[in-house]
């Protein structure tokens, strides 16, 4: 197939190999680093399919500098907000995701951030990597536990359903935020209750987020939310940094607003608030959630699979416009 499609970042080698089983050579770039933008626009020239990376700004700069001759852009992710849809949609550009395989993965990030920051796992890992003495002790380094209590869902999806039967295993009562109700036979399994987001901040002893990021929840989350959570409240967000506030964050943490956060992604990543690398009641990881060998490869070939797809005028399996 005489197609020119452009993979912008390095991906798992099962979502090449897609392409290539279907008669398409791709240009792919194969270094571990994201290319330098003059590289990227230089790179899209002509392309009519791109396999893109949330590392890559597809605005339209981007989508001029490929052309006319545009048809798709594939996103190896479940979010998009790296791309702006609605100047795809302007140019008939099909925008596809990776929605369904990261959801496990991610999941269990989320709750692993749950018991890792009530815990003080991150703490204690720190304690004993630092070669200093300790001693057990009745009193030492005690956390809070999580049975019996609320985990507040923001954003009822398929991750925030996965993370909310993790948190109902552990013994946990399960409230949501969300834009509508979910299906009623989740909500009995889960005994979960919708709330009004004012409610749910102000009566859940966790309060994990799994919305897109998008205007409406930019900074969903700043001071005034965190002036209503309880002060023994832990945040937990693995969806998308810019919905909360980071620096607002730091500012509530310090002041003892809420107990605790455990954060997968950042603000203004790859660089992280440097008042959050001071404070021992924030778990810190480098955005892992759909970082597993099997999800990434599923990943890659569900944006490959997208990009056949249109490639032969069919339409994707998981489009977004």
């Amino acid at each position: 197939m005489s197609l020119k499609v452009v993979v912008t970042g390095k991906i798992p080698s099962a979502g090449l190999k897609t392409l290539s089983d279907a008669g398409i050579t791709p240009v792919a770039w194969d270094a571990d680093q994201p290319m330098s933008r003059s590289a990227l626009l230089e790179a899209v020239k002509g392309a009519e399919i791109l396999i893109t990376l949330l590392t890559e700004k597809v605005d339209s700069e981007l989508l001029d500098a490929a052309g006319a001759q545009l048809k798709a852009v594939c996103n190896v992710a479940v979010g998009y907000n790296n791309i702006d849809v609605a100047a795809c949609t302007t140019r008939n550009v099909r925008v596809t995701n990776t929605p369904g395989v990261l959801t496990d993965a991610t999941a269990d990030i989320a709750f692993a951030l749950v018991l890792m920051v009530t815990r003080r796992l991150g703490e204690g890992e720190r304690v004993i990597r630092s070669k200093n003495d300790w001693q057990w002790g009745m009193h030492y380094m005690l956390g809070s536990g999580i049975q019996n209590r609320q985990i507040g869902i923001v954003g009822m999806g398929a991750i925030g359903i996965a993370t909310a039967r993790r948190a109902k295993a552990f013994g946990m009562s399960v409230a949501y935020f969300s834009r509508s109700k979910i299906a009623e036979e989740t909500a009995f399994e889960l005994d979960a209750k919708q709330l009004s987001f004012d409610e749910l901040l102000a009566t859940s002893d966790i309060v994990s987020i799994h919305c897109p990021s998008n205007e409406s929840t930019h900074h969903l989350i700043g001071a005034a939310q965190f002036k209503k959570m309880k002060k023994a409240a832990f945040l937990i967000n693995t969806a998308r940094g810019p919905i909360v506030n980071e620096q607002e964050l730091v500012d509530a943490l310090v002041s003892s607003d809420i107990a605790g956060a455990g954060l997968d992604v950042f603000e203004f990543e790859p660089q992280v608030n440097a008042g959050l690398l001071n404070l021992e009641n924030v778990v810190l990881i480098p955005h892992l959630g759909s970082a597993t060998a099997e999800t990434r490869a599923a990943m890659a070939t569900l944006a490959a699979t997208n990009a056949v797809a249109v490639a032969n005028g069919q339409i994707p399996p998981t489009p977004v416009n």
